[in-house]
């Protein structure tokens, strides 16, 4: 059950993307489209002063589904991630020129928004090493092995999605859809994180709480969407009443 009355950080989603900005670094959570916050991402698409966007995420969702929809929106500059290649959305607009994309490898990817949310500055991998993906980086050599060097990533928003949050701001997630969550809970500025329940403070069993409330600035309910069979479905929009 929601307790919405007694969450001091609790805001609607159209408060809570007043504070994004035209031209800043967001980064978005979500694994495809397992662990993404849908609500958060429809309300930027209604709104006029937050584009030009380069947006951090593994990919960009699918074709006119999660990030799928800002990027058709034309919200989005600029699209930092791992592949895209799902989305034919994507791949279009980079062919005509629409969509700059900056390719980092999965796990390369994750380590950087970890190092960027702990205060590194960057580290050496050999993943890409001897690729077009290490043009113009700084290479090194570690007992006979090539490395390149990768900057921590962070962002001025980070938008994550979790199962519940307690009245603190205390996040849960569901299985997979933690995914890059947590760790982009700790890389921006500003955390705005979008759940399904509020709960009351000390009711979440402490060991399962995976993101601690001194990381969340404000929490958005999710409520445009239901999960129907383990996906997130689109609430019937004549039913719900939102536009």
């Amino acid at each position: 059950m929601n307790n919405t009355n007694n969450c001091e950080k609790l805001v609607s989603a159209e408060e809570a993307v007043q504070f994004i900005q035209r031209g800043d670094s967001v980064l978005v959570g979500g694994f495809g489209l397992c662990g993404t916050p849908f609500t958060l991402i429809d309300t930027i698409t209604e709104t006029d002063h937050t584009r030009e966007l380069t947006i951090i995420s593994n990919n960009l969702g699918e074709a006119g589904k999660g990030l799928g929809k800002l990027l058709i929106s034309n919200h989005v500059k600029k699209a930092v991630g791992s592949y895209f290649t799902s989305n034919r959305d994507a791949v279009k607009a980079w062919k005509n020129g629409e969509l700059e994309i900056e390719l980092i490898p999965q796990g390369t990817l994750a380590e950087a928004i970890r190092a960027g949310g702990a205060g590194i500055a960057g580290f050496y991998t050999k993943t890409a090493v001897g690729t077009k993906l290490a043009d113009g980086k700084e290479e090194r050599t570690f007992d006979g092995e090539r490395y390149i060097f990768i900057r921590g990533l962070k962002a001025n928003v980070a938008l994550i999605k979790a199962e519940k949050a307690d009245t603190l701001g205390n996040l849960i997630y569901s299985k997979t859809a933690r995914n890059f969550n947590p760790m982009m809970a700790t890389a921006a500025k500003l955390v705005i994180a979008e759940v399904d329940e509020i709960v009351e403070a000390g009711t979440l069993d402490p060991e399962k709480i995976v993101t601690p409330h001194s990381f969340v600035d404000m929490v958005v309910i999710n409520d445009r969407y239901e999960k129907i069979g383990g996906e997130y479905v689109e609430r019937c929009r004549q039913k719900t009443g939102y536009r």
